[in-house]
């Protein structure tokens, strides 16, 4: 049963990692990408537009791979990590949640929100991203 679990994990780890870098590029509009970070009801549209089509291309790519492979997932366990990834996905674009964190981070490493405000956003982005993916691969495999 561990051996089923990692490899469930690793597999859904890179669908997951494909369907980000398709959704967070390719499908997002530059209207989304400019405006889902700002106050109001149009940012949270242009976020919200922006997830739905990032949660198809992540869903698509965990579905053919569980298919393709075979993979032991759960009806639940599917929605569960979609849920994970998509959630923590609108709250890492608002912007202003990443960016309260590198300003908490910068409390005892300073620096970090100087980093944040001078190119490295997107940066620290990605990598909030890819540890939200993994604990939504975790999920995916082990319920």
């Amino acid at each position: 049963m561990h051996l089923d679990t990692a490899v469930t994990f690793a597999a859904v780890s890179a669908a997951l990692y494909a369907g980000h870098h398709v959704g967070d590029y390719w499908l997002q509009t530059p209207h989304q990408g400019k405006h889902k970070g700002d106050c109001g009801r149009e940012g949270w549209l242009a976020a919200g537009r922006h997830v739905a089509t990032y949660t198809i291309a992540t869903a698509v790519a965990v579905a053919l791979v569980a298919v393709v492979i075979g993979l032991p997932i759960s009806p639940a366990a599917f929605v569960v990590g979609q849920l994970v990834s998509a959630a923590t996905h609108l709250v890492i674009d608002r912007r202003y949640p990443l960016r309260a964190l590198a300003a908490l981070v910068d409390r005892v490493q300073p620096g970090k929100l100087d980093y944040y405000d001078n190119g490295g956003a997107a940066h620290l982005d990605q990598s909030a991203h890819i540890f939200c993916l993994f604990v939504a691969a975790l999920l995916t495999a082990a319920l």
